[in-house]
Order: C-alpha cells, then sequence, then structure tokens
C-alpha cells in the first residue's frame, strides 16, 4: 500500500474511507449535540448511499480501503491487539474486567466494538443511553482524523472529545498494519499521549477538513472551529524539523460559525486551473471574506504575511484559478447550497469530481463551466459512461440525501493515500 498525495486533484489511486456502521444507529436526539449532529441518520440508507458512493469512486481508483477493515487486520497479530487495548484503556480510564473482555473479542468483532462502543444496559434508563465506551459516529468522516502528506501521515488533534478516538484509531492503523509498520510513516503525531477526556485549554488542534494539499511543498490550512492556531502553529514547527519538504503554507481564518467548520466547507481544488467556492468567504469581497495570510517555513521564526485574498495567494504560489461558485450567482442558492456541502468536492482526477445531487445550483453552475453533470444511476447501471481519454470534465451526482444530513460532502468522507502526481 503506498502514499504519495501531493496534490488535490491528481488521478486517484486509492482512498480511504469508512462505511457507517452501527455506532450512527445508537444515537438518540439527546446525544445528537455531544456528538456534533444536526439530525439523526437512517442506517440503513446512509449505509446503502456510501456503498454507491465507493462504487463511483471505484470508476477511477483502483482501491478503496475501509479503516475498519485496516484495523481489523492489525488486531489478528495478538501482541498488538494487547497493546492496543492496554493505551485503550488507559485514554479511556477502562477497568481491567472490562479490558480483559476486549481481550476475548476476534479481531472483526473487537474493532466493530472500538468503533461503534459498548452500551452499558444495566445503567441505561429514560433518554439517554449509557456507554462504557462510547461510540464514534462521525468517523465515517474519513478526511478529518489523518492527512497524508507525500508520502508519510499527519495524525490530527481533534478538537472535541466525541471525535478524538478517531485519531487514535487512525494511529493504530498506521503504526502496526503491516503494510506501514516498516516505514517512517509519521510527518507528525500530533495525537501523542492525549487522553479521549476533556483537553486542556490550549491545546493545539488540527482536523483533515482544514488542510489542503495543492503542491508538494505548499499547504492550505483553515482557522477554524476545529483547527487553532497553535495547531497550526504546532504542524509547521514538525513539518520544518522533519524536513517534510513543505516550504510554504496560506493560512484563512474563517469566520467562526458552525456552517464553516472546515476550509474544504468553503472551498475545493476541482481542476488544474479552476476551484468551487462559496464567495461570501473566498472571494475577496465577500461579506464575511476570510483573513488570509502565508507563512514561510523556510525561515527559522514563523511569521504571518497578510494576503489580498486566498485566490490571490495562490496565485502568487502559481495556481492561477478560476472560481466557479457553490449555489451559482445568488446569495440565497448559495448560502443553502453551502450549507448542504455544496463546496465540498471531491476530485477524482483533474476536472472528474464528486458533489451531492442535492445541490443543484452548484451543479448548474459547474454546467455553465463546461463540467458535463452525470446522475449516480446512469453511470451506475450503464446508462453512460465516462470518456477518461478525452478532455471532458464531469460532476459526478452523487444521491446521498441520508450521508449529507450529517454535515459532511464527498471530501470530508475520504482520505486519499495515493495520487498520480500532477
Amino acid at each position: 500500500m503506498r502514499l504519495n498525495v501531493t496534490s488535490e486533484i491528481g488521478k486517484l489511486k486509492s482512498v480511504l474511507v469508512h462505511l457507517p456502521g452501527r455506532e450512527i444507529d445508537v444515537m438518540v436526539p439527546p446525544m445528537m449535540a455531544q456528538l456534533l449532529f444536526d439530525d439523526i441518520l437512517f442506517g440503513q440508507v446512509a449505509r446503502e448511499e456510501h456503498r454507491r458512493f465507493q462504487q463511483l469512486i471505484r470508476f477511477i481508483a483502483d482501491d478503496v480501503y475501509d479503516i475498519q477493515d485496516l484495523l481489523e487486520e492489525v488486531l489478528e497479530d495478538d501482541d498488538t491487539k494487547r497493546l492496543i487495548v492496554r493505551d485503550l484503556a488507559k485514554r479511556n480510564r477502562l477497568g481491567r474486567r472490562l479490558a480483559a473482555e476486549l481481550l476475548e473479542h476476534k479481531p472483526a468483532a473487537l474493532a466493530e466494538i472500538l468503533i461503534g462502543g459498548i452500551p452499558n444496559e444495566k445503567e441505561s434508563s429514560g433518554e439517554l443511553p449509557k456507554f462504557d465506551l462510547f461510540p464514534v459516529p462521525n468517523y465515517f468522516f474519513m478526511r478529518d482524523p489523518q492527512v497524508v502528506l507525500g508520502d508519510r501521515v499527519v495524525v490530527s488533534s481533534m478538537a472535541t472529545q466525541a471525535r478524538r478516538r478517531e485519531a487514535l484509531l487512525s494511529r493504530y492503523v498506521f503504526t502496526f498494519h503491516k503494510a506501514f509498520r516498516e516505514q517512517n510513516i509519521f510527518w507528525v503525531d500530533l495525537m501523542k499521549d492525549e487522553p479521549e477526556r476533556p483537553m486542556r485549554r490550549n491545546t493545539p488542534t488540527l482536523e483533515g477538513g482544514d488542510v489542503l494539499v495543492p503542491r508538494r511543498d505548499l499547504l492550505l490550512v483553515g482557522v477554524s472551529e476545529r483547527t487553532n492556531r497553535a495547531g497550526i502553529e504546532a504542524l509547521a514547527e514538525s513539518l520544518k524539523a522533519s524536513k517534510a519538504g513543505v516550504r510554504s503554507m496560506i493560512v484563512v481564518e474563517l469566520p467562526r460559525a458552525r456552517s464553516f467548520m472546515h476550509l474544504d466547507t468553503v472551498f475545493t481544488f476541482i481542476n488544474r486551473h479552476e476551484c468551487l467556492v462559496y464567495p461570501p468567504v473566498i472571494l475577496p469581497d465577500g461579506s464575511q471574506a476570510a483573513k488570509v495570510t502565508t507563512v514561510d517555513l523556510t525561515k527559522r521564526e514563523i511569521h504571518y504575511s497578510e494576503q489580498k485574498s486566498l485566490l490571490s495567494a495562490l496565485k502568487k504560489k502559481g495556481f492561477d484559478l478560476k472560481p466557479i461558485q457553490c449555489g451559482g450567482p445568488r446569495a440565497v442558492d448559495q448560502q443553502r447550497e453551502q450549507w448542504t456541502d455544496g463546496a465540498n468536492a471531491f476530485a477524482l482526477a483533474p476536472g472528474i469530481i464528486l458533489l451531492y445531487e442535492r445541490n443543484v445550483k452548484t451543479a448548474e453552475e459547474l454546467d455553465r463551466n463546461g463540467y458535463n453533470v452525470v446522475y449516480e444511476d446512469d453511470l451506475l447501471l450503464g446508462r453512460t459512461e465516462l470518456e477518461l481519454w478525452t478532455n471532458k470534465k464531469y460532476a459526478l451526482q452523487l444521491q446521498g440525501h441520508e450521508l449529507s444530513r450529517a454535515r459532511g460532502g464527498p471530501r470530508c468522507m475520504t482520505m486519499p493515500l495515493e495520487r498520480e502526481d500532477v
């Protein structure tokens, strides 16, 4: 399993996902705020939508890996299994009895438990179920727990207690899986020995939805609800120390709002010279225009240089991008479709992207800019095909009506492991 991610748009070779499991089925309305959901999902439909999502990816990519399957393979080694259970028990203050019970499970069952949690039926009463180990229902947003950068990995430091274990489980996979364990795999490990309990104030936080890789030597990083400036500075210092080859960063400070939880909810690369944007935040004259600065990682000290806008900062770095508006020209449509991840495109190859079909106005704007809008059923049922030998551009429309209610789009649900260089 090779790691190579040096762009956001290079032809996808392999990708990491997670089919949402029983961890989304145990959620009840009183748990939604704690677990960062705005609604509860119908698991059966969400899983079917995700399977079809994976099928669309396979039209381009060679391999689609589920992290739960990789975790199961890790747990097949008894020594590693014991080490992981001991570490997890320590971080979560699990008792000896419960830790011993975890060790009794077969690898497949244990992998499911570490994601799906352990309900405590004896203590559960009333509206709120009790858990000996909480589920991690956000784990199908595979973008956030880690970032593949070049041929190595950055382990995230998640901002909320509800998502801390996601980075930990990813760390176990990238540390112990046979495909990686002989390699020096990490650029940065921000998780370190952090517990799953609430973090101390000013703890560095960094999530993968705030990190975009335009080029091997350049990163875009968002300051958001989930990534703080301390996390960006920790990332910068670690990349410098590890000689990762990243020479500069463009830092985008987003308005603090639930709808802009990560940078990739307002900006994504979709082609060599095109990007998908939420205009009020990304365009320089936008009503909520983000503050943009650059950081030169070749310098001894971290110093922020203010820029006019994200697009102008990228142009200085050699990316002259045409912005295509999420939601089209009308402000009402822009707001509605940004809320349902109309700007969160996932590029399968240059000019071939995945988006939710509910974002109709975004699809119309892409059509006006030369994209062939292709619906999921037409492709999966063979009514149309992708002419990959041409320069045609495609916007593939994923149904995802249930998945989209969890407030994350196609980029949120994917972590590329290997792309072709562009």
